[in-house]
């Protein structure tokens, strides 16, 4: 048995990966689709790893791709969570990619997820959440104001159905 402790808090994950070229599209970039796998894989694994349990994907909200990501980059995601609800956890990921070459880095892409823990088909309590710092506080409110916003969106969205009578 190895004496190692993880010195990342379990509300936080980061994997770096480096960008091959059967991740590429037509244009030689990193493929969009490719991308969101990978967000969901790590979001998967930060919330996982924070439950201590299976979660699902429930909502994928702004993926803002603010800089291509190039074959032979290196790319770090920075996960965090962000919110926690009973069974919901908002994770919050910004990649960063790495030029290794000219070792230029670029903020490129950032979303947030919302994955729910499970144990069989029902979902389950998760830690709560404590910010403890003035980031982590700000990421918190930030993810309150989009819960809020999804669930206000949901419910414009029922009206409009009720009004044309789907």
């Amino acid at each position: 048995m190895s004496d190692f402790t993880n010195p990342i808090p379990a509300k936080e994950l980061t994997m770096t990966v480096l960008m091959t070229p059967d991740k590429a599209n037509f244009s030689g970039n990193v493929h969009g689709g490719a991308l969101l796998k990978m967000l969901d894989e790590v979001a998967y694994a930060c919330a996982s790893r924070y439950s201590g349990r299976y979660v699902v994907t429930v909502s994928v909200d702004q993926v803002e791709f603010r800089q291509p990501i190039h074959v032979g980059d290196l790319v770090t995601f920075l996960a965090a969570v962000n919110y926690t609800g009973r069974s919901s956890m908002e994770i919050g990921i910004k990649v960063v990619t790495e030029d290794v070459k000219t070792r230029r880095s670029t903020h490129a892409v950032t979303c947030y997820f919302t994955m729910v823990a499970k144990s069989g088909r029902d979902s389950v309590s998760v830690p709560p959440f404590v910010p403890e710092t003035g980031v982590e506080r700000r990421r918190n409110a930030e993810a309150k104001l989009r819960r809020e916003l999804r669930t206000d969106i949901r419910r414009r969205l029922e009206e409009i159905k009720e009004e044309a009578q789907y």
